[in-house]
């Protein structure tokens, strides 16, 4: 019965990888993806394809970063273990470079409350950490910065960072966050946003704990 959890839980990181190829959230192999296991992670190697990955590919990393497996682990597992091991909350890490959500970081632009959705990032702004070279503990310190009090986040020229206490939600909230970054970015086109109070962000995230991703009951 473990064994079959572990390949799922491997499983479920490459139907994710996919997912985000169709979903078009992420190109090539720029995404990476973890999950929380036992006493350390689950994560997607690096530079592997997504359509050509396997369940033996996915590398299991313990908490203090050794491994113990022929791939090597993503390049950014260090802002993966970092937040899994700073967030009791967050079982999962989703890491894109989606296209309108990157766009925003490269422009080290924030995200407002243009839309009541943001209420699903935990906070009435979406932060962008400043930026620092990929999967170095300087870019892990300002990631974790940024997504204090939050579900998900930018990475200034770079990408976006979505979590969640499960790889489902994780994927729903890296959707979303690109939607918001799309509907923004047309807005500003159109005319000027109108940006939600904090009061009603707050109000929003409140009505979210009744809300949301949901999942069907299971039959008794």
């Amino acid at each position: 019965m473990a064994a079959n959890e572990e390949a799922d839980a491997r499983q479920s990181l490459i139907s994710a990888c996919l997912e985000m190829t169709r979903t078009g959230i992420n190109q090539g192999t720029a995404g990476n993806i973890s999950v929380r296991w036992k006493n350390g992670l689950l994560i997607t190697p690096s530079g592997l394809p997504y359509i050509e990955m396997t369940i033996d590919d996915i590398v299991f990393m313990n908490m203090d970063g050794s491994y113990h497996h022929r791939q090597a682990p993503s390049s950014e597992w260090r802002f993966h273990r970092d937040i899994l091991q700073a967030r009791p909350d967050v079982n999962a890490v989703v890491h894109a470079h989606s296209v309108h959500a990157t766009a925003f970081a490269i422009c080290g632009m924030e995200i407002p409350a243009v839309h009541y959705m943001i209420a699903a990032a935990g906070g009435p702004v979406i932060r962008c950490a400043p930026y620092a070279t990929y999967g170095t503990e300087e870019l892990s310190k300002v990631v974790l910065e940024a997504l204090s009090g939050r579900h998900c986040a930018l990475m200034a020229n770079h990408g976006m960072v979505a979590t969640g206490p499960d790889l489902r939600e994780a994927m729903w909230l890296a959707v979303e966050l690109e939607t918001l970054c799309k509907q923004y970015a047309l807005a500003l086109q159109i005319g000027t946003p109108q940006v939600l109070e904090a009061g009603e962000v707050e109000k929003i995230i409140e009505k979210f704990k009744e809300y949301g991703l949901r999942r069907r009951p299971r039959a008794a």
